[in-house]
């Protein structure tokens, strides 16, 4: 257990994971650039909840019988940052079924209904966000990726430490040693 605030994010499949990292890698603040690209469900669950949430996870990955196809529908300006925006129905009900479970321990934040996304780039001048906007706008062909499960994380302040992961169709876990 640990009472670390806890993340939850969905995992994805090892090509779509490899591009989007690649993406942060060339448009991220260097100094700031400490995790893998990411698609966050969850920002801030209670860590002193860990049993029940994973418990819960175990039960919703082993119920999605196979990988999510997600659609990237687009890359949006975020003001200080680029992100891709991403789509499946099957996701945003999963992700409402967690909301109704956890209701008592949401944030605000985490009461929001979900806008699938991947951050490549944030934290910069508003004008070299809105250049590469542009440049990836005008590019831009939708694409399919898949999410694979979930992965839970501790936020200790700096690089998240992964706790375990919840492959989909799979009765078991992967605890992180």
């Amino acid at each position: 257990m640990t009472s670390a605030p806890l993340i939850l994010t969905l995992t994805l499949d090892e090509a779509s994971q490899a591009f989007f990292n690649e993406q942060r890698r060339l448009y991220f603040p260097p100094k700031i650039n400490y995790l893998s690209a990411h698609l966050t469900l969850f920002h801030a669950l209670p860590g002193d909840e860990q049993a029940t949430i994973v418990a819960d996870l175990e039960a919703v990955a082993a119920a999605q019988p196979a990988p999510l196809p997600l659609q990237a529908t687009g890359v949006k300006f975020m003001g200080r940052g680029v992100m891709y925006t991403l789509d499946n129905p099957t996701l945003s009900a999963l992700h409402k079924r967690l909301q109704r479970q956890w209701q008592a321990w949401l944030t605000p934040q985490d009461q929001q209904g979900l806008r699938p996304h991947i951050t490549v780039q944030n934290k910069v001048a508003p004008a070299v966000a809105r250049r590469l906007h542009e440049e990836l706008a005008a590019d831009f062909q939708p694409f399919e990726a898949l999410g694979t499960g979930l992965a839970l994380w501790a936020y200790r302040g700096g690089p998240w430490e992964l706790l375990q992961q919840f492959s989909f169709g799979s009765p078991d876990s992967q605890a992180q040693q």
